[in-house]
């Protein structure tokens, strides 16, 4: 760890966060480009969520993106419905087991019940919950064993079924797990990384604890943080020219932050009540690397409400990007509609 922690500007840190997520330019097509864009994990939360999450990363991404075998859902961080790389169950799963006996013995058993009950069948999770004679959304508690993979299209309930526990030691997988957080959302700190993936503080901190060396203090105006030593030279690098524009939807990875890290994206309080609002998040508009207003969408139109005048350009570029969106079931175009 360091002796004399880097400072770090906002314009830096939104820098190396906009390149660790691929946001500045799209990656190309193929698996190793699936797996970057979830490198944190997508919240599929919303209908559709992920996929847009992905398309924002990725080029010429289409419909189907989510059927690619390369990826996998599962209740990942705080439990949520995320869209994973396959490859990488152990660490959105092994990686986020409970600490406390309690809480451990919870998840084990309902992983153990949810196994005998199902065999090799798929079922909804209500069917699974009413069979077992408890609440669905307790099984979220058995994702965290690493056996439970589920399926939501954005209409019905989730599909779930057993898998056999991955080969992977807990440890490791919450060490990757907390390598994951530091490189998409850093710098931070371990009571963030704890609230995010739901974890208890205590593992938190244990976690970056025995990364070590692998990890590097700095400050910035927010605070005292921590970075992966290795992402040290993208602190330092040039800045990347930004996109255009990005519509990122709700939940996405590049907002999804609590406390004073929703400050350093967007400084201005009355636009992040217009962000993170007490219920459904609307999406966030970036334009030249900077999160310029909200949008939300209605079948095939999105309405956008700017915090400020666009310039003609800035319009073209949010149009392009929204009738870019490859959503299921859309016929024509997709139009956009502005509030402002």
């Amino acid at each position: 760890m360091s002796a004399s922690p880097l400072r770090l500007t906002r314009t830096k840190i939104l820098a190396h966060r906009r390149r660790a997520a691929a946001l500045d330019e799209r990656l190309p097509p193929g698996k190793r480009s699936l797996r970057r864009a979830a490198w944190a994990g997508l919240q599929d939360s919303m209908p559709r969520a992920a996929l847009l999450s992905i398309h924002a990363r990725v080029e010429r991404i289409r419909p189907t993106a989510l059927e690619d075998p390369s990826l996998a859902q599962l209740w990942g961080p705080r439990y949520q419905l995320y869209v994973v790389a396959a490859r990488d169950l152990p660490v959105f799963s092994l990686g986020r087991l409970p600490d406390d006996e309690k809480s451990l013995r919870l998840a084990m058993d309902l992983a153990e019940r949810l196994h005998a009950h199902l065999g090799d069948r798929r079922v909804r999770y209500g069917e699974a919950g009413r069979a077992l004679g408890i609440d669905p959304n307790r099984l979220r508690y058995a994702a965290a064993t690493g056996t439970v993979l589920l399926r939501w299209e954005g209409a019905r309930a989730p599909t779930i079924w057993s898998v056999p526990a991955p080969e992977v030691e807990p440890l490791e997988a919450q060490l990757e797990l907390a390598r994951r957080y530091l490189n998409v959302f850093g710098p931070t700190t371990p009571a963030s990384f704890a609230r995010w993936a739901a974890i208890s503080r205590r593992a938190g901190v244990a976690t970056f604890e025995r990364l070590g060396v692998e990890i590097a203090a700095v400050r910035t105006a927010i605070g005292e943080g921590w970075i992966l030593a290795s992402d040290e030279p993208s602190f330092r690098a040039a800045l990347d020219p930004p996109a255009p524009a990005r519509l990122l939807p709700s939940g996405d990875a590049y907002f999804l932050l609590h406390g004073a890290d929703r400050e350093l994206l967007v400084p201005r309080a009355e636009r992040r009540d217009a962000l993170w609002t007490p219920r459904v998040w609307p999406g966030a508009v970036m334009l030249g690397g900077e999160i310029v207003g909200t949008w939300r969408r209605d079948r095939s139109t999105v309405t956008v409400e700017p915090w400020g005048r666009f310039s003609r350009a800035a319009r073209e570029a949010v149009v392009e990007e929204a009738e870019g969106m490859p959503l299921p079931g859309i016929e024509g175009t997709i139009e956009v509609r502005w509030l402002a």
